[in-house]
């Protein structure tokens, strides 16, 4: 069933082989062994070419909890985002955890984090929460581990994450401008709009060949 459709023209990130300009991306909504995740496939089109569009297609069976999304839009923004904790070097990370570090840059800094200064970073600037294309892969369930492609070699990029929700109140700065007026984003219509629950609340991470865009892979 589709998940998503990207159009080149909203999200520039995308940078699709030859003279493509739209991805498709369908998955089957139930997990499946021996990894229990979604199986995904990417399609790479052309939107001039899409002359045919089903009025009514058809509807999957057997079905699994959270892996049906909700009809949405996209409003795409860019944002600036930074490496998970994880994946800094020794030296940085301590820097990072270092609350005298933060009051000597003049850091705009609640006194919440006095006692762990590295949740500010991982919570207000590292890896953006929900769905996004490129920018830094979400990790915790496994330390960092870098991708290669299994045909050429080449070291693979995060393309999309599909995640469970959008933001919450403790990383209420990342939630979209829009929203910002709502009293509480911990609420279905609010942090998880599509509706999607992957493996219980967690994410599933799209990557991506981009030397011969035949190679994708699954981590979550």
């Amino acid at each position: 069933m589709p998940l998503a459709q990207l159009y080149v023209r909203d999200v520039p990130q995308l940078r699709p082989p030859g003279r493509t300009d739209l991805l498709q991306v369908l998955w089957c909504p139930s997990e499946h062994p021996p990894e229990h995740k979604p199986p995904t496939e990417l399609f790479w089109r052309t939107a001039a070419d899409v002359t045919h569009v089903l009025a009514s297609p058809p509807k999957p069976s057997g079905t699994q909890y959270g892996y049906i999304p909700e009809p949405c839009v996209l409003a795409p923004e860019q944002i600036i985002e930074y490496p998970n904790f994880l994946e800094l070097d020794e030296e940085l990370q301590q820097q990072l955890n270092d609350w005298s570090v933060w009051q000597a840059a003049s850091v705009a800094i609640d006194d919440f984090y006095e006692t762990a200064p590295k949740d500010f970073y991982s919570n207000e600037l590292a890896e953006a929460p929900g769905w996004k294309v490129g920018g830094w892969a979400p990790w915790g369930l496994t330390d960092p581990i870098a991708r290669f492609c299994i045909n050429c070699g080449t070291a693979m990029t995060p393309l999309l994450t599909i995640a469970s929700d959008e933001c919450r109140d403790y990383r209420r700065s990342w939630g979209p401008n829009e929203d910002q007026h709502i009293p509480e984003f911990d609420t279905d219509n609010v942090s998880n709009p599509p509706d999607i629950q992957v493996s219980g609340g967690n994410h599933l991470q799209l990557y991506i060949c981009s030397t011969c865009y035949t190679h994708t892979d699954l981590i979550q």
